[in-house]
This record gives structure tokens, C-alpha cells and sequence, in this order.
């Protein structure tokens, strides 16, 4: 498989002027600027094959976006090497632009008075697309998006989620190699933020484009990602896996079995109970020394069972398990 992304050491540091403190900090910054250099990314590297879909996570300020418009071609890195399908994205930027979509959260690519479809149009015309294309991007895209109830209305009286989805349009109707997706789920309503990843997951198996999704919402991360990146401070903790992640940092699995009756004593060698409800019995266990289909045979040979399940630990409580613990840092 080709290498679609390759990042070596990538470095973006920032100087800002430090403000200072106390009723008279603003008269004394006249006279005595006090700078302070921020890493906002600071020695990444990676590499993504040609047609993964990756998500790359961590907190506010960690760098995730500061890669992104590295990655887009919207910010010169300080340092450090990084390719794209073959191009240098700030040196050769206009005829790669062509190459890539991007849609940043906050921001839309589409003109505010203007109706969508008439942006879509003047897309069509900067990005040179050819009209067979465009109808057939169009017609697609549509239908996926569900975007005809509003072609007609102005951007500025979009919702949250109509405008997510006129701009996840507008970023693919010139069928680009790569696509960079910055919180692009972000305010959305349950039903909007499914149609949106149902799309993402479409484009990205269907048609091979590449996906780096940066995200908040860990939901997102396990319904469209195998592999992760996490950035903290500016620097790559892991990248791998996100079954791997979960299998290194991920804690207790639960196992939720409903018995045939209500026993007074449900313990079993290996697992915690670590809750009760009438014939309903939660148990936590390490996966790392028992298995799921040990721990049911056990409890199998003592008590009669009507239903079972085995319940994964959640992304969420990992990721929020290796901050709060600095697990990555200590490994």
C-alpha cells in the first residue's frame, strides 16, 4: 500500500507576548515586552497509508489542529519534513489544494449570502471540475447528505448540522486524494452527527479517500477509526491500534449476566462483583489473565444463566484514564 502522509520531527513554535499581571502589568508591558515561546507541535512523526481513516485525539492546546493546518497547507511548519500524496503542501500550494478537502469545525469554505448550491457551483469553477464530474459528485452527494431541502437557502440561515453537510460537500465535489476533518461533529444533534459519519465512512471505504479526523467526541473515534494517534503537549504519545489501546490502558472488562434465579452468593474466582440487581450480576475482570469464555464457564458449572454480555471498556474512560494518570508518559 502507498504512503499518502509522511511526517519527520514536524515542529510549529509560536512567540507570544506574555502578558503581565497586577493593575499596572499593561503600563509596564509598554515598556518591557515579555515573550514566551509556545511548542504547539514539537517533533511528530507518522505516516499514513493511502486510504486509512485515522483519528488523531487529545486535549484542548495539545496540537491536534496546528498538525491539521500544517497538513493543509495552511501553516509553515519551524522545522521538520512533511509530505502529501508527493507534494509539500506550503511551497507547492496552489496545485495542491486541488489534491486534498478540508472542513475545520468553526469554519465554513461556502459564501454566507450566497445559496449553497450556488457555492457548490462557484466551487466548481475555482477547482475546475468538470461538468460530468460535478453532476456526478452532486447527484451523489445529495442523495447521501440529503442535501435538497437546502440548496436553495443562504448559508447564514443554515443550521449547525445543514452547514456541516453542505461543507463536507463542497470539501469532496473535486474528488480529492486526502480529506482533513477538524471537530466536524462538534454542537451537532444526535441524528445530524450519524448522517455525518455514516458519510465520512462511505467516502472513505467506497472511494478510498483518505481520513485524519481530529475529535472531541471519542463516540466518533470508535465508530469510524482502527487506528489512533494522541498528541499531549505538543509531542505523539501512542499511535496504533485502538483495540490495542484499549487492550494496554483500558482497565476492567465487565461481564453482565442475567442468572435463572436469584442466588445469594454469586462470587467467582477471577472477577469483582461490582453490582447486583436481583438476578442481575455485573462482574469486572482483568482481560489480560482471564478470558470472557473462562470466567462463563465458571460461573456456568455453579449457577444456571438466562443471558449474558461482555462489555468492552469505553474509549472515553481510557483516553480520560491515560491523562489523568500520565500513563503514555510513565511508558
Amino acid at each position: 500500500m502507498q504512503i499518502a502522509v509522511t511526517v519527520r520531527e514536524l515542529k510549529k513554535h509560536f512567540t507570544i507576548h506574555r502578558r503581565q499581571r497586577g493593575a499596572f502589568g499593561a503600563l509596564r508591558s509598554l515598556f518591557s515586552r515579555q515573550m514566551q515561546l509556545v511548542r504547539a507541535v514539537d517533533g511528530v512523526s507518522f505516516e499514513i497509508q493511502q486510504g486509512e481513516l485515522v483519528g488523531y485525539l487529545g486535549p484542548n492546546g495539545a496540537g491536534k489542529s496546528t498538525t491539521l493546518k500544517m497538513l493543509s497547507g495552511l501553516l509553515t511548519p519551524t522545522s521538520g519534513e512533511l509530505l502529501v500524496n508527493g507534494y509539500v503542501p506550503w511551497r507547492e500550494r496552489q496545485k495542491y489544494v486541488r489534491r486534498i478537502g478540508a472542513v475545520f469545525g468553526q469554519r465554513t469554505t461556502l459564501w454566507w449570502d450566497l445559496p449553497v448550491i450556488e457555492s457548490l457551483e462557484l466551487l466548481q469553477h475555482i477547482y475546475q471540475v468538470p461538468a460530468g464530474r460535478f453532476d456526478t459528485n452532486l447527484r451523489e452527494f445529495r442523495r447521501l447528505l440529503e442535501l435538497d431541502e437546502f440548496l436553495e437557502t443562504p448559508v447564514r440561515a443554515l443550521s449547525l448540522g445543514q452547514r456541516m453537510r453542505a461543507d463536507l460537500c463542497a470539501a469532496l465535489l473535486h474528488n480529492p486524494e486526502i480529506l482533513f476533518l477538524d471537530e466536524p461533529t462538534i454542537g451537532l444533534d444526535v441524528v445530524a452527527k450519524e448522517r455525518i459519519l455514516q458519510f465520512i465512512r462511505h467516502i472513505n471505504r467506497q472511494r478510498g479517500v483518505t481520513v485524519i479526523l481530529t475529535t472531541h467526541d471519542l463516540s466518533d473515534v470508535e465508530k469510524l477509526c482502527e487506528r489512533v494517534m494522541i498528541i499531549d503537549k505538543g509531542r505523539l504519545l501512542y499511535d496504533g491500534s485502538l483495540a490495542a489501546l484499549r487492550q494496554r490502558f483500558g482497565g476492567k472488562r465487565q461481564l453482565i449476566v442475567h442468572f435463572a434465579e436469584e442466588y445469594p452468593e454469586v462470587s467467582v474466582e477471577g472477577a469483582e462483583v461490582a453490582g447486583r440487581d436481583g438476578q442481575r450480576t455485573t462482574y469486572l475482570f482483568d482481560g489480560a489473565t482471564l478470558t470472557a469464555s473462562e470466567l462463563i464457564g465458571r460461573l456456568s458449572a455453579r449457577y444456571r444463566i438466562l443471558d449474558l454480555e461482555v462489555r468492552e471498556p469505553d474509549i472515553e474512560g481510557t483516553v480520560r484514564r491515560i491523562y489523568e494518570e500520565k500513563l503514555l508518559e510513565k511508558g
